[in-house]
């Protein structure tokens, strides 16, 4: 009798996991597409009532655009799967990024051919409707994922293979695209299986897929043989639509890869590209760091002005404090950075590690005191917290020492320390902020930066220095590894 009812149980759990496998096949598609016009329609609309007022005068935009401007949106969306693909939204945002500037490229020219008599369209107008554009896009996405997410449909429903550390980062990374029915994993005593069920052994896997029908399954054993990677794929391929298989390349550049096989050999090859070392890709990150670096400093120059005065009026020195720093291609270059130091800084140092054994150790390891430095000054204290120690750095930004996203600038001294990443870090400018400083800033061990930065060059997009810029902003402000 209870056999009887587990069955029914799990019948009816399959019904409903399959009835929202179904819409969120087919109903979600067709509803993304509906917001994404509805949100360039109304963008169209908005970018008409903001600008005239601006401009003091009527936009000649004919109506056909209203209906143009959205449907060339979408049709760069489709071939970026923006649509059947679930990804996490700082990808999303970047591809939709890519579908917004593509479509006004694609109007500029098409407005270009075919303008009426009233002449073409306000380059304002569009400037206007490609930030408006975007950022409904984005918004509109965000809360469609959040509220599909909340009654079911957006999750594609999965059962991973192996709850080992790599099972551990892909959860990490991607459990919101997806509802996780359990794990098959010999080792019961995996950390994951204490937040999810263990659905049985590797052995078990095909019955296990016809007991909890699921839209994908995910293979999450890079450590496995080969022979015995495609020997399990093989037994699982036939109960599920797609299967994932993360395999065994951590350190590879990620950033844009390709892939190209070959039907006849059976040949999969993934290609990856250094994008910081195309001409075209180096030209476009100094044109983004001039315009963006140019703009900033306007707005910064007061409080550089202020800055200053505390800082003379709290000790005896300069207000600036200009130090040599690695920069691209292994050239030192002046980084120019407000002083949060006495003068007599390296002295103080040796005496204090002198007298706290404990502090040489953590001084050898992070090259930072992150508890009490006596080195620093009030002032220094204060600007160090919130980063404005790095202000001044605005000015290298703009000279083409610096970048504003970049690996950390090192010293000439760490040359050693740095060893075999330096041929790496030295292929592009540093940065005032970086992936370092989103990821816990003073409180990564110096390893550990070298590793990050390195990461950053091999997978430059920029993108990717976009989503940094503005996770800074949110670091900074917590004060997350500020010493």
């Amino acid at each position: 009798m209870f056999e009887e009812e587990a069955r029914g149980t799990t019948s009816m759990s399959s019904i409903t996991q399959n009835w929202r496998a179904s819409l969120n096949h087919y109903l979600t598609p067709v509803v993304l597409f509906i917001l994404d016009f509805l949100a360039c329609y109304g963008a169209v609309y908005l970018s008409v009532a903001i600008m005239e007022p601006i401009l003091g005068k009527t936009l000649h935009v004919g109506r056909a655009w209203y209906t143009i401007i959205p449907c060339i949106y979408i049709l760069y969306m489709v071939p970026l799967r923006l649509y059947r693909t679930r990804r996490i939204f700082r990808k999303c945002a970047g591809r939709i990024f890519k579908a917004s500037f593509y479509t006004i490229v694609a109007v500029i020219v098409l407005d270009y051919i075919v303008h009426s008599e009233s002449g073409m369209i306000s380059r304002g107008f569009l400037l206007c409707d490609w930030i408006l554009s975007y950022t409904l896009v984005c918004l509109e996405r965000f809360v469609a994922r959040a509220i599909l997410r909340r009654i079911g449909i957006w999750q594609s429903t999965a059962i991973i293979i192996g709850a080992g550390k790599t099972a551990e980062k892909f959860v990490k990374a991607f459990s919101m695209n997806y509802n996780i029915v359990g794990f098959v994993e010999d080792d019961a005593t995996r950390p994951l299986l204490k937040k999810y069920p263990c659905l049985g052994r590797f052995e078990d896997a095909e019955q296990i897929l016809q007991a909890h029908p699921v839209q994908e399954v995910i293979l999450a054993m890079p450590g496995l043989s080969k022979k015995e990677q495609v020997k399990i794929f093989y037994r699982v391929q036939p109960f599920v639509r797609n299967v994932s298989v993360i395999p065994n390349i951590f350190g590879v550049p990620i950033g844009n890869v390709d892939i190209e096989s070959s039907i006849d050999d059976r040949l999969l090859v993934l290609k990856t590209s250094n994008n910081i070392k195309s001409h075209g890709n180096q030209m476009l990150k100094r044109a983004f760091d001039l315009i963006v670096g140019s703009a900033i400093a306007i707005c910064i120059l007061p409080i550089l002005a202020v800055l200053a005065i505390m800082i003379r009026l709290d000790s005896n020195g300069p207000a600036f404090y200009n130090a040599a720093r690695i920069g691209k291609g292994g050239k030192t270059f002046k980084c120019y950075k407000f002083r949060s130091m006495y003068q007599n800084a390296d002295r103080i140092l040796l005496d204090f590690l002198g007298k706290h054994p404990e502090a040489e150790q953590e001084w050898k390891e992070f090259q930072k005191l992150r508890g009490d430095d006596p080195r620093v000054t009030k002032v220094g204290k204060f600007i160090r917290k919130y980063s404005l120690d790095e202000l001044p750095q605005i000015f290298n930004v703009i000279k083409g020492e610096m970048s504003l996203v970049g690996p950390r600038p090192y010293l000439p001294r760490e040359k050693e320390k740095i060893g075999n990443y330096l041929p790496v870090i030295c292929m592009i400018t540093p940065g005032i902020t970086g992936l370092w400083q989103v990821s816990g800033r003073n409180d990564i061990s110096f390893n550990g930066r070298l590793q990050l930065d390195s990461w950053y060059v091999r997978n430059w997009s920029l993108w990717q220095d976009i989503v940094l810029l503005f996770k800074t902003i949110g670091v900074v402000c917590g004060k997350k590894g500020a010493y």
